[in-house]
């Protein structure tokens, strides 16, 4: 990371109101314009202010600068990760997974839909903010069911994502209010599992 080359909003794949009625345009613009936008700016401004208190050899800042940097760093990998998890419905959003995601989802938690049970309960229990994430393990076929709290990333675990559920209430709550549960239900009618199955290949890599 140099100070000449900072983080930037990716692009989405698709427009605001693609994923009406599961998720609003409102919501969407919201979280990707203003939200997501938030966590860059401040991660390059953290990193900014930690590249200068380093040139100084001020370490108290750099210490002080590393929770910032974490939460805003999370933020934008969580969220460039979430975005490309998704997908209209009929281009893609809510068809079933095939292949060796599809194998390793029946072998890990018995059938695609105790999967889905499972994921849904764990992101409907998150006390406060947070993520459910589908992960893996770099080089093997293992799957795990996650969750990190606020914005940590999975890979603080030792995992690697690949389909994160945004349980933040910026995520949701202008649309579903306080029932966090329906939100999650219309959740997988939008998944881009050809997203999660290319991500889980590269990571067996």
């Amino acid at each position: 990371m140099t100070q000449s080359a900072p983080y930037k909003l990716p692009e989405l794949p698709y427009d605001f109101s693609a994923l009406e009625p599961v998720i609003s345009a409102e919501i969407m613009q919201l979280h990707y314009s203003k939200h997501h936008q938030a966590y860059v700016t401040n991660l390059n401004l953290g990193l900014e202010k930690y590249h200068e208190a380093e040139t100084k050899g001020d370490i108290a800042t750099m210490i002080a600068l590393q929770q910032a940097i974490r939460f805003n760093g999370g933020g934008h990998v969580n969220h460039s990760v979430f975005w490309t998890n998704l997908a209209p419905i009929g281009k893609g959003g809510g068809e079933a997974p095939k292949g060796d995601l599809a194998q390793a989802i029946a072998h890990e938690f018995g059938s695609f839909e105790t999967f889905i049970e499972k994921m849904s309960a764990s992101a409907v229990a998150i006390q406060g903010s947070g993520w459910a994430w589908l992960g893996t393990q770099k080089g093997a076929n293992r799957l795990v069911i996650a969750t990190c709290a606020n914005q940590d990333p999975l890979s603080t675990q030792g995992f690697v994502p690949l389909l994160g559920l945004d349980v933040w209430e910026h995520a949701y709550y202008l649309q579903y209010k306080n029932v966090r549960a329906e939100y999650v239900k219309n959740f997988w009618k939008i998944v881009n599992w050809k997203n999660v199955e290319e991500r889980f290949s590269q990571a067996k890599k």
